[in-house]
């Protein structure tokens, strides 16, 4: 019988790979907000819709980082 690898949302969920991809989001994310918005930010030229465009700077990264290590994990696991 073969072992199965976890299912990806379960292991996205799982503090191993939530806890690197905050901090990846919090860093890229950051250096993306200062680089697209930086002068509005400065300026404190922020509505809503500019707002809402540098929240989701930050889902990027957190998504690309959740994504690498997930895949990264359940390749290890089928590996074994």
């Amino acid at each position: 019988m073969t072992k199965q690898s976890p299912k990806f949302l379960d292991l996205a969920l799982t503090s191993k790979v939530v806890k690197p991809a905050l901090k990846v989001a919090l860093f890229v994310g950051t250096l993306l907000a200062l680089i697209n918005h930086g002068s509005a930010i400065l300026l404190m030229d922020l509505d809503i819709s500019r707002f809402f465009q540098i929240v989701l700077t930050y889902f990027v990264p957190y998504g690309v980082s959740t994504y690498s290590a997930v895949k990264a994990i359940q390749s290890i696991e089928k590996a074994k």
